[in-house]
């Protein structure tokens, strides 16, 4: 019994002694790094702006530096959830990037990785992103160079480009093919309305469509594509967007009945939850398969590229964290014969499409450019943004990314509503079950 009395206090000696201990309380701001250099550029201000000149937000990172004059911007658009990457970067990265040196990039990109305890997905890493970017940038205006020189120089004269063409049905999507052929597209990425059913990609035939059935796709798709062989073939190539609506079996009996058209690739056969699947699905067909988009990890990548599982990696790179992981991917690629090919729609930014052509410039691994030729207004907002010739893009010779951003234009384009996009979460499939995008 005195043995148990004398443990009994022993445990409330421990308890007392707990409760009185000073809590771990580290500085508010703290910079400090084993190689501080008082003549560093220093960071100034970091601050997120949402914009929509194209109707989807985009959001824009400017890091100011100590240098007058000297800013750099960054992508970091995750336009489903802007609001909460323009918190993440104004209320936690923000006040611990202020103060450090604009030049430490791959340090600032590693300790803010971690600086959240839970690591990655695409909030955070758009935010960080935009923060990746920027930097590269101002490294680039410091320097006189732009960023794909940074990244080892080019190694192409120019960069071949995709557009996309859709229809309602088969004419309007011929049409618009044929309008992009003229405009000098060699490879086009096409999608159509499947009758009756919220398509993705494709305008709808009626509003009250929100239904989807993806044995109607799987049969529908490749007559449409025998019909666009027979009339273009030759002179533009196709690619398409499967958009993970299918479920694994059914993406090999899609991918199959395509081979004899020759795409480029058919993007995203299953989804991310799914990518198991990408080891039987290589086997069963010869279509080439591009995947990543909603990959927000890089190690996620790994198997698909080290067991060439895909021809291309279609990661959008302000989801992966900005163009720091995306290059280290982008020589993952090199090493294993797999081809890049950035996603690059609407909702990424001019400022992000600048970045993906820095690296299509430098790297071996480049495979295709995703591009949208973006409006009057977008460009007044982004002078600067990427206009193709002939369907290829030509270098800039700008410092850092060669773009720049106007507020003032950018004020005249508010950000529109979240709600904008909940159509991913109406789609249905006949039995009511939600259909994964």
């Amino acid at each position: 019994m005195k043995d148990i009395d004398q443990l009994s206090e022993g445990a409330a000696d421990v308890a007392d002694r707990r409760r009185i201990a000073p809590a771990y309380a580290p500085k508010a701001v703290d910079h400090t790094v084993p190689w501080g250099n008082d003549e560093d550029v220093r960071i100034t201000s970091v601050e997120a702006i949402i914009t929509a000149p194209e109707g989807v937000n985009l959001v824009v990172v400017r890091v100011r530096t100590s240098v007058d004059g000297l800013e750099g911007l960054g992508c970091a658009t995750f336009h489903q959830r802007a609001d909460a990457v323009k918190c993440a970067v104004d209320e936690y990265l923000a006040p611990r990037l202020v103060g450090r040196s604009a030049q430490e990039i791959t340090d600032i990109w590693n300790s803010s990785q971690v600086d959240s305890y839970w690591r990655g997905g695409p909030v955070l890493n758009s935010a960080l992103a935009g923060v990746d970017m920027a930097l590269w940038d101002i490294t680039g205006k410091t320097a006189g160079l732009p960023v794909w020189q940074l990244l080892g120089g080019r190694v192409r004269r120019s960069v071949a480009t995709y557009v996309h063409a859709s229809g309602r049905d088969v004419a309007e999507l011929m049409d618009e093919v044929e309008a992009c052929a003229a405009a000098g597209y060699q490879v086009v990425r096409c999608q159509i309305t499947v009758p009756g059913t919220s398509t993705y990609g494709a305008a709808q035939q009626s509003d009250s469509h929100i239904s989807w059935d993806p044995e109607q796709y799987v049969r529908f798709i490749p007559g449409v594509f025998e019909e666009l062989t027979a009339r273009f073939d030759g002179r533009v190539r196709f690619l398409h967007d499967i958009h993970e609506r299918v479920d694994p079996a059914d993406a090999i009996r899609l991918l199959r009945a395509l081979e004899p058209f020759g795409l480029l690739f058919a993007e995203d056969p299953v989804a991310p939850e799914d990518l198991d699947w990408m080891r039987t699905i290589r086997k069963q067909t010869i279509t080439p398969l591009a995947l990543g988009e909603l990959l927000t990890d890089m190690r996620s990548f790994n198997a698909l590229v080290t067991e060439r599982l895909v021809d291309f990696i279609r990661c959008h790179v302000s989801a992966l964290g900005g163009i720091t992981p995306a290059w280290r991917l982008a020589m993952l690629a090199e090493v294993h014969g797999v081809r890049t090919a950035w996603h690059g729609p609407r909702d990424v930014s001019p400022i992000g499409h600048m970045a993906n052509l820095a690296m299509d410039l430098a790297s071996p691994a480049f495979g295709i450019h995703e591009h949208f030729e973006f409006s009057d207004q977008a460009r007044s907002v982004f002078p600067g943004t990427p206009v193709t010739r002939n369907g290829v893009l030509e270098p800039s010779g700008a410092p850092g990314l060669g773009i720049g951003f106007d507020e003032r234009e950018a004020a005249r384009h508010p950000p529109v509503s979240p709600m904008s996009n909940w159509h991913y979460s109406r789609v249905r499939r006949p039995d009511g079950t939600i259909q994964r995008p």
